[in-house]
């Protein structure tokens, strides 16, 4: 049986991990999977056909656990203990809930102190009393007296004193003091570790196409000193078809991975006649996961030839590989009607039909792209469609939600790719 400490509007944790609010998805599955041996049966919970109208829930079964994440930041936002049966929790130091000590309200009382009157929610039978950041519910059956209400209390709930004896179901840890309108807090500084996070990325682009990327970076302090200088800084990195693997590095750091192409399985859909002429050197990939970004090099001339940018949703091959993508791209579309020009983004979050309207239908009947690893040739999650539209191709789910955007074209010079990104 886990023993966990809680410390409300922050965390849930154990003496060798901790699950904070605000964390990324990907941090909290890496302390699942670290610890497999002790927290078992873990479930994943999604919306399969609207993935950004419900929480991602990681559903810890064995240990009567939730974390909520938000669908569209994909990082913490509730930690719920559903079934407090399961585990042994402590505030301060001291236990208000193990299989000797009953989480009563005289208990969470002589805990955490005094707070306002128990709010009854009538719908869910259940009393809600509510600290900053936490909360704890009390099931309304297993008691014998009928609550007393008292009269004119806004929106039918009914501000009372908890009876004695009574046991928490369920006890919620968020930000705020709404636990109905609480959101995932910026991620904290104990998750950096060292790694750098992108809290936007735009695609430059002319009228030709794509030019390159600019990332708005956070990163936090590390090393000696970094309790001192402890804060999140926010920089801004510019990265350009045609630029060399050195000026990536300078802007972006080393790469979480490099992976070399060992085929391209994409050459079949080329027109150039000497598409089945084998390269004697390939090409290879900068993996920035935290980023959610690839960046492809040429294997000749080592320069920026392709970027990759991935939104991570759930029920794709690659989830969890990635940290979400939040880019956006411009647009400028002519209107048909009367022949003025509108700009128009499309987003991390745009759906494909959305995207046809803008940028109208592909010529070409989609590539169906079907991914399987080598040792198990199986993809629970179904095959993909790429299509091509004015130098990017969308890679999409069968729910109509984009998996990822690759951008490509032609280097050109470093100055003159520069030139032309900051004219628009």
């Amino acid at each position: 049986m886990l023993d966990l400490e809680v410390v409300p509007e922050r965390s849930l944790g154990h003496e060798q991990w901790e699950f904070a609010l605000g964390m990324p998805l990907a941090q909290a599955i890496s302390i699942l999977q670290k610890h497999c041996r002790i927290i078992k049966n873990v479930q994943v919970l999604y919306s399969e056909q609207t993935p950004l109208s419900h929480d991602l829930i990681l559903n810890l079964t064995q240990d009567g656990i939730k974390l909520l994440f938000d669908a569209c930041n994909q990082r913490l936002k509730v930690i719920e203990v559903y079934d407090l049966s399961k585990v042994k929790l402590k505030y301060c130091g001291v236990h208000f809930n193990t299989q000797a000590i009953a989480p009563t309200i005289e208990q969470i009382d002589q805990s955490f102190g005094a707070t306002h009157p128990g709010v009854y929610n009538a719908a869910e039978q259940l009393f809600h009393l509510n600290f900053r950041g936490l909360s704890f519910s009390f099931q309304l059956d297993s008691w014998n007296e009928a609550p007393k209400y008292e009269p004119n209390f806004a929106h039918g709930l009914a501000s009372l004193q908890i009876p004695h004896g009574a046991t928490v179901k369920r006890m919620y840890i968020y930000t705020g003091n709404n636990l109905q309108d609480t959101k995932a807090p910026v991620m904290p500084l104990a998750c950096f570790l060292g790694n750098v996070y992108a809290e936007c990325v735009d695609v430059l682009k002319n009228g030709a196409g794509p030019l390159g990327l600019r990332l708005r970076i956070l990163t936090a302090g590390c090393g000696p000193g970094v309790m001192a200088d402890a804060k999140v800084r926010a920089v801004e990195r510019n990265i350009y078809f045609g630029d060399s693997c050195q000026d990536v590095l300078s802007a972006l750091g080393s790469p979480h991975k490099v992976f070399y192409k060992s085929e391209d399985k994409m050459k079949i859909h080329s027109p150039s006649p000497h598409k089945q002429v084998p390269s004697k050197c390939n090409d290879y990939f900068f993996n920035y996961f935290t980023l959610g970004v690839d960046i492809l090099f040429d294997s000749t001339t080592h320069l920026v030839k392709k970027f990759v940018l991935h939104t991570n949703f759930p029920g794709h091959y690659n989830f969890n590989i990635y940290h979400r993508c939040d880019f956006k791209i411009p647009l400028v579309i002519k209107k048909a009607a009367d022949a003025q020009w509108e700009d128009c983004i499309l987003t991390t979050y745009s759906k494909w039909d959305q995207i046809q309207e803008l940028l109208g239908h592909p010529m070409e009947k989609p590539v169906v792209l079907h991914r399987s690893s080598s040792a198990n040739n199986t993809n629970p999650f179904g095959s993909t469609f790429c299509f091509g539209l004015q130098r990017m191709i969308f890679e999409v789910m069968q729910n109509n939600h984009i998996a990822s955007v690759t951008l490509y074209g032609a280097p050109r010079p470093n100055s003159r790719a520069r030139a032309e990104a900051s004219a628009h």
